[in-house]
């Protein structure tokens, strides 16, 4: 009910924007626009039903829904496009009136839907307007399944038990508080004498038999169905379903176009905004040293492959071949190279290079690597393949493959977090798995905002 009457209230909305927005314009009011609004309303009506918008977004992100406005309300001006075309009348209406209210519209529906949202989240949070669930299989991905749901309460859906053929009857899920309440073949049978919402199948792919054995039974039985797609035994997150012809595919690709724009747009500001500070810090650099200004080093990008990183100098000329003859004669240095691949009191540092160390300032001509597309602005700590091999590798078998599945980032939570000061190697490599699984734009601001705190408390730099 709460539905069809907001499908009403949009319908209503978009042709209250439209006379609002000729008013506002001063635009006279005409049989034409009378007309208009009767189509608009019609057409509206239409495409908003058909593009699902008052589907059930219970548990779904707000992105979704506002793209999905999107998409009815394109449909609805390419219509009313079509319409002036073919009966040649555009010249009776105001274009500056049709952009604004094009443009206004999708955004004020949204707000509507937001607010619609918000008061259904909170009289669900309260215990109201809920659904009951089941979901067949006990195992991880049955678990892990609840657990998501218990985590979005506002979604207002409530896991009455498990079914399950590995578990005794009558047990209760101790970490849950949720009954066993049958085989899986018992799930038919529990339908039909009770009243559920929904039922997640959440048996591993291997179980194809017993998943169409419960598509086939249960599809009238007045429950919707859901299928869990049990993804995480492949060890890859960020998974989505697409269509190749008529046939459906599992991509798990990260969908990272956002991050690229995101860094062109980022780092050219930066350079930009900076240009003065990078002819100070040059300047600086030859002053107190001979040498170039800039330093290369050879470290690992997406998909193993090995690019130049870019540093403002901070070290003497000649450093590597130093570096051997300190490790070579100071067992300790030796030791506190090979487990961070970093000397905390390096006697090859030359004087502005520590400062630029412990500010950070030294990494930022790696915006030109962004630029080139051999970086990120947030990503995994940039490393040598020597790491890769000794570290990613052992750690996981799966940590080499995530780490290049993705391009290293100027900062990341590496940098953000405890930096240099990490004892545990492992540790490292943990917190760059965590954010290739993790990746988003939320993510990334946020450590962006950390990154210039810890370039001012210079904590774990050197």
């Amino acid at each position: 009910m709460i539905y069809r009457f907001l499908h009403l209230v949009d319908c209503c909305l978009a042709c209250f924007l439209l006379w609002l927005i000729t008013m506002l314009y001063g635009v006279a009011w005409s049989v034409y626009y009378t007309r208009l609004l009767v189509i608009v309303f019609v057409l509206c009506f239409c495409f908003f039903y058909n593009f699902q918008l008052y589907r059930s977004w219970r548990g779904w992100k707000y992105c979704k829904e506002f793209f999905a406005i999107i998409r009815a309300w394109a449909g609805v001006v390419a219509a009313l496009l079509a319409y002036f075309f073919l009966f040649k009348i555009s010249e009776a209406y105001s274009r500056i009136v049709l952009l604004a209210w094009s443009l206004v519209t999708p955004f004020v529906l949204f707000l509507s839907h937001l607010a619609v949202r918000r008061v259904l989240r909170y009289y669900r949070a309260k215990g109201k307007n809920i659904r009951h669930a089941v979901i067949v299989g006990a195992g991880e991905l049955g678990l892990r399944t609840a657990r998501r749901i218990e985590n979005v309460p506002w979604a207002g859906i409530e896991v009455v038990g498990f079914f399950d053929d590995k578990i005794e009857l009558g047990t209760t899920l101790q970490a849950l508080g949720k009954p066993l309440l049958g085989r899986t073949d018992d799930v038919e049978e529990y339908l039909r004498s009770h009243d559920l919402d929904y039922v997640y199948i959440a048996l591993p792919l291997r179980a194809e038999k017993k998943i169409f054995k419960i598509l086939k039974d249960c599809r009238d039985l007045g429950a919707r169905l859901y299928l869990v797609p049990d993804i995480y035994v492949f060890g890859l997150h960020h998974a989505e379903i697409q269509s190749l012809g008529d046939m459906l595919i599992l991509n798990f690709n990260p969908d990272l176009e956002w991050k690229r724009s995101f860094d062109i747009c980022f780092s050219l500001l930066v350079l930009i905004a900076l240009a003065p500070l990078y002819f100070l810090i040059a300047l600086c650099i030859k002053l107190d040293s001979r040498g170039p200004v800039l330093f290369k080093h050879k470290r690992i990008m997406a998909t193993g492959r090995p690019f130049y990183c870019l540093k403002f100098r901070t070290m003497e000329v000649g450093a590597e071949q130093r570096l051997q003859k300190l490790l070579a004669s100071d067992a300790g240095m030796r030791a506190e190279w090979e487990q961070s691949y970093k000397l905390k009191n390096d006697p090859r540092i030359t004087r502005i290079g520590r400062f630029l160390r412990r500010t950070s300032l030294d990494e930022l001509p790696q915006f030109i690597n962004v630029l080139r597309g051999e970086m990120s602005v947030v990503g995994a700590r940039p490393i040598v393949g020597k790491e890769l091999e000794d570290y990613y590798k052992t750690n996981d078998e799966r940590s080499a493959g995530r780490y290049c599945s993705m391009k290293p980032g100027i900062t990341g939570l590496w940098q953000v977090m405890k930096r240099s000061d990490i004892v545990d190697y492992k540790e490292r490599v943990e917190l760059d798995d965590w954010y290739v699984l993790n990746v988003s734009l939320k993510t990334d601001l946020y450590i962006i905002l950390k990154t210039i705190a810890c370039m001012f408390n210079g904590k774990g730099a050197y």
